[in-house]
């Protein structure tokens, strides 16, 4: 098991650190560069060039790379432009509003995915069934933008009923006493996982009912209602908590999305005025914080299934001692 988690990580170390290497590349190709988008388009030659060389985007462009990794392993991740802030800093005080919205979201989405997913598995091909993958087909494809606005308008202007605005707040407790500024944003962020979820409930709850022990059980005259808590959740869980560690970055950004929407004071609404103004030292702390969540969100997810199905741990114990003997 340690030579699987030992795996993981190196593999984790690599995709972070290509992911921060593309940003990083693709960011400097934008047209313009930052000294234009930071200065305004008003800015002279003389200041673009100034700025150039302050921040030292004047060398080449392996240089300037190498610069920021070696900072980066200090873990200094630069200072905002337009913010005369430190990245690190900004990062420390929105991050944990954006876990916020994210674990309530996805909390919202397990409760309500789940069981319905296992519902239309029973009732497979009836009415029910078809009625809820027409509504949850419809649901995953609308963009969170979109779902966003709905509520908004629904909501908040033919049905008065919650603000229109996110909860304000530095704090996470100054969050949480506005708790109706923050039911439409859960909702929006919660809107395609729960179509995801539903779907692949289901799909494992059908499957786990074909199995050969629940045949048996049935025979032996065990309850159907025991057969489906006892024996084919437990079993369908497997598949359901590998697949919440992989969709870590589409839950990251479905709220970077909700957050701009609703002016939620997260990481997503700071990324959003960062790609306006093009502050490039923000644009590379979030981009690196969602690629670490990702990697970290897989990781927890693969280790989940180690320790929750002993069939993974045979197969991967098997993979390891083949690869030895090779």
């Amino acid at each position: 098991m340690w030579r699987v988690v030992l795996r993981r990580l190196l593999l984790a170390a690599v995709v972070v650190f290509l992911v921060s290497l593309i940003t990083f590349l693709l960011l400097h190709l934008l047209p313009g560069g930052p000294a234009r988008g930071v200065l305004g388009p008003e800015a002279t030659p003389q200041q673009i060039e100034q700025f150039n060389h302050d921040h030292g985007f004047d060398q080449p462009v392996h240089v300037q790379y190498w610069d920021y990794l070696t900072r980066l392993l200090r873990g200094d991740l630069g200072a905002s432009y337009t913010l005369n802030s430190p990245v690190g800093t900004l990062l420390a005080q929105r991050l944990p509003r954006t876990l916020l919205l994210t674990v309530a979201s996805t909390l919202l989405a397990i409760l309500v995915a789940l069981p319905l997913g296992v519902a239309q598995a029973v009732r497979r091909n009836s009415r029910f069934d078809y009625l809820a993958t027409g509504l949850t087909f419809v649901l995953y494809a609308t963009p969170v933008f979109f779902l966003s606005l709905l509520l908004i308008i629904v909501f908040t202007q033919l049905w008065p009923v919650f603000p229109a605005q996110a909860a304000q707040g530095e704090s996470i407790g100054e969050l949480l006493s506005q708790p109706r500024s923050l039911v439409l944003p859960v909702i929006a962020g919660a809107g395609a996982t729960v179509a995801a979820f539903s779907r692949y409930a289901r799909a494992s709850v059908v499957d786990n009912l074909a199995e050969d022990y629940v045949r048996t059980a049935r025979a032996k005259g065990t309850p159907e209602r025991v057969i489906l808590w006892r024996h084919v959740w437990r079993n369908s869980l497997t598949s359901v908590v590998a697949m919440l560690g992989y969709y870590v970055p589409v839950i990251f950004g479905g709220a970077l999305v909700v957050e701009s929407m609703f002016n939620y004071p997260g990481v997503g609404l700071l990324l959003w005025n960062a790609a306006r103004t093009s502050d490039y030292p923000v644009l590379l702390g979030v981009v690196l914080v969602i690629a670490v969540a990702t990697v970290v969100g897989s990781l927890l997810a693969d280790l989940a299934q180690l320790l929750i199905d002993p069939r993974v741990r045979t197969a991967q114990s098997s993979r390891a001692k083949g690869a030895g003997r090779s």
